[in-house]
């Protein structure tokens, strides 16, 4: 398979697509450390914020001024750990720590842009924006089909000017049009919505460094989140229903988002809930309706038992599941 990927409900976007011997293409930092040696710098954030001259400094320098936005340099796994926005000496002094420095803090719409690079030039963008809820989730995403021209312009240049030489995909997340983020890989959560066609113009572009993809039908399209709550055990909802779901009109995919042999707390999750699956849709109204009934699936059909009390409820809640399954099936 041409894309290495570490999660098994995203092979989908990539199964069964040709691709040269030796080509490997990158979804993971971690493997985008590893195999761009000479540009893994950029997972250096005090280094993104210098490289645009924002005012920064590692921990043990305080600011000149508060309020600050405080992470740390290198977070390879844990998207956002440790960040925080601090707003006096006091706190800075409460949350000083090794290995995290402190920028100024950004206003404005916080955008990912995924870029097509070849050689420094950028030669394909897509941007999205997420709509929050509390705890660091996201209600759903919306990939826009407009152009953003403030961030393609400034991105474009930070690309002529630190990446010259690179050719391959580049992910930025920005606020307020300045680069906080820079990432060697493409958002794998939603490539389905980028148009058919996509994968294979992707696979070329590591393989010649030639990109040539007719974007003539880009659409608008959505990424609807559903969450569960933390610290308890789920199963996947019935494949039938999702296979049935997934040929909704509009619905493009359906990831189930994690793994049914692990643990809850052997996932990376944000802290406000647990992600059970998301739905990649070209109409939002559409995921809302899929969304709520991948839900009612895992409401009715699931033994959704806490680890609290678990046992207590034993055989009752096995035998209801049971009963309940046999029902949708």
């Amino acid at each position: 398979m041409p894309i290495c990927e570490a999660d098994p409900w995203r092979i989908q976007y990539f199964e069964g697509i040709p691709c040269p011997d030796g080509v490997n293409i990158p979804t993971e930092d971690s493997d985008a450390w590893l195999w761009y040696p000479a540009y893994k710098w950029v997972y250096n954030k005090l280094a993104i914020a210098e490289s645009q001259n924002l005012p920064c400094a590692p921990h043990g320098l305080e600011p000149p001024s508060f309020p600050v936005f405080s992470k740390p340099i290198y977070n390879m796994k844990g998207m956002g750990a440790g960040s925080r926005v601090i707003r006096s000496s006091k706190k800075y002094k409460r949350y000083e720590r090794p290995g995290h420095f402190w920028m100024t803090l950004l206003e404005g719409d916080h955008v990912s842009s995924d870029v097509v690079v070849v050689q420094g030039e950028p030669q394909w963008w897509r941007h999205t924006t997420g709509k929050p809820l509390e705890g660091g989730m996201f209600d759903y995403w919306t990939v826009m089909a407009n152009p953003i021209p403030d961030v393609e312009a400034y991105c474009g240049d930070w690309l002529r000017r630190c990446l010259s030489n690179y050719t391959g995909m580049v992910n930025f997340e920005t606020i307020g049009g300045k680069i906080i983020e820079v990432h060697l890989r493409f958002a794998d959560q939603w490539p389905d919505l980028y148009g058919e066609g996509w994968v294979e113009a992707l696979i070329r572009l590591y393989a010649e460094g030639i990109w040539q993809f007719n974007d003539a039908q880009r659409q608008e399209g959505f990424s609807v989140v559903l969450f569960g709550a933390h610290d308890v055990k789920y199963s996947h909802p019935p494949k039938v229903l999702v296979d049935e779901l997934r040929h909704t009109p509009k619905v493009s995919s359906i990831q189930i988002t994690f793994h049914e042999d692990r643990a809850p707390k052997d996932h990376s999750m944000p802290p406000g809930g647990f992600r059970l699956a998301i739905v990649n849709c070209w109409d939002l109204e559409t995921g809302f309706k899929v969304r709520e009934k991948l839900a009612l699936s895992f409401w009715s059909a699931q033994s959704l038992l806490s680890h609290e009390g678990a046992e207590s409820q034993g055989s009752k809640s096995s035998s209801n599941r049971n009963r309940k399954k046999s029902k949708i099936s």
